[in-house]
């Protein structure tokens, strides 16, 4: 979906003071090119300035399926099955009348199509008016390392986090009150990784300043400004959803490591620990590519680092309005309002 955003609106001038490949090749990830000409900002730094989507890579999923081993590439024939997928979807999409095929399904996902909401029959769509569709490529997940492109094992710290959080949820519904719904539901962050293609709001805008760089993120509408200048880390008693980060580049690639998150900060439904550390690598490939790698260090949560790795593509023509998430966020008031109405059938049911 395409959208148009208007221009970052922040005060550089104080920030100064303090081979997408087509959709049939094999290898959707490619590295930076002795030939790869990058242009320079006036103070010398290279210019990874604009908007880089991942929408193009919508449908590769974050884990490998388990049976492909360390395989990372699809056969022609998985291949096929992925592109026949992408078929079934456009043609949901472009439904102009209720059938068979556009009714509430939680095994085909996206807005709308989730057990909880199929469970009354409600769905978003067709004809789809917001949610992005990827283009069919062979790369067969977004993890790279390990090889076998699934996250390490869980530390026994966080298996135990995991079930102490688990076992006070239960008895608990889905909607007692406004922290039983998601960080994202509730408009707070969408997570640690924000570059991570999702279903809708793909774009992603670096904007540079001297000594400065500013990621923009359109969905929750966050903003991550970065220094460059060697500063060290804040305190660890400094905590927020996106982290602290520190950045310089390793000739035209941007690294940045990010550190200080709290522990309500997640990656795929996994909350981070207090050791938690991100590396990520913005390296310019071929014309219109920006490869982007995240390599996530947590030895209180992971027994090993590892690693996600997908190009983004230039889209000169997408801007980004403001994400007005809280201000628009129904589901919130509709999810509490819809439980307390539940709550009130049931008990006048039981009274009979």
């Amino acid at each position: 979906m395409l959208r148009t955003v208007a221009a970052v609106v922040l005060p550089l001038a104080a920030l100064a003071a303090l081979h997408i490949p087509a959709a049939g090749q094999s290898k959707p990830v490619a590295k930076e090119s002795a030939k790869v000409a990058v242009k320079k900002t006036p103070w010398g730094d290279p210019d990874l300035q604009g908007v880089w989507t991942g929408t193009e890579m919508i449908g590769v999923p974050m884990q490998r399926p388990a049976n492909f081993g360390e395989r990372n590439m699809l056969t022609e024939a998985e291949f096929k099955q992925r592109q026949a997928k992408r078929q079934d979807e456009e043609e949901f999409d472009t439904a102009t009348l209720e059938s068979e095929k556009t009714k509430c399904d939680p095994n085909r996902g996206g807005l709308g199509n989730t057990p909880e909401t199929c469970s009354n029959g409600v769905s978003i769509g067709p004809p789809l008016y917001w949610q992005d569709r990827g283009t069919p490529n062979h790369q067969a997940s977004l993890i790279v390392d390990p090889s076998n492109g699934r996250t390490p094992p869980l530390t026994a710290e966080a298996q135990k986090l995991a079930a102490d959080r688990a076992a006070a949820r239960r008895g608990h519904g889905p909607a007692d009150t406004f922290e039983d719904r998601s960080a994202w539901e509730r408009c707070i962050t969408r997570g640690a990784v924000g570059f991570v293609p999702t279903g809708y709001n793909n774009g992603n805008q670096i904007v540079q300043a001297p000594g400065y760089v500013i990621l923009r993120i359109e969905m929750i509408h966050e903003t991550r400004v970065i220094p460059l200048g060697g500063q060290p880390h804040a305190g660890k008693a400094v905590q927020s959803y996106n982290g602290d980060a520190r950045g310089h580049f390793e000739g035209n690639t941007l690294v940045v490591e990010t550190t200080n998150f709290t522990p309500n900060t997640a990656i795929g439904g996994t909350s981070l620990s207090d050791a938690a550390k991100l590396v990520e690598r913005f390296t310019p490939g071929d014309t219109g590519v920006l490869n982007y790698e995240v390599t996530v260090e947590d030895p209180k949560t992971w027994t090993k680092p590892w690693k996600m790795s997908f190009p983004l593509k230039r889209e000169t023509d997408y801007t980004l309005y403001e994400y007005a998430c809280h201000e628009g966020n129904y589901t919130m008031y509709n999810a509490l309002t819809g439980a307390r109405a539940q709550e009130r059938a049931s008990a006048n049911k039981g009274g009979k």
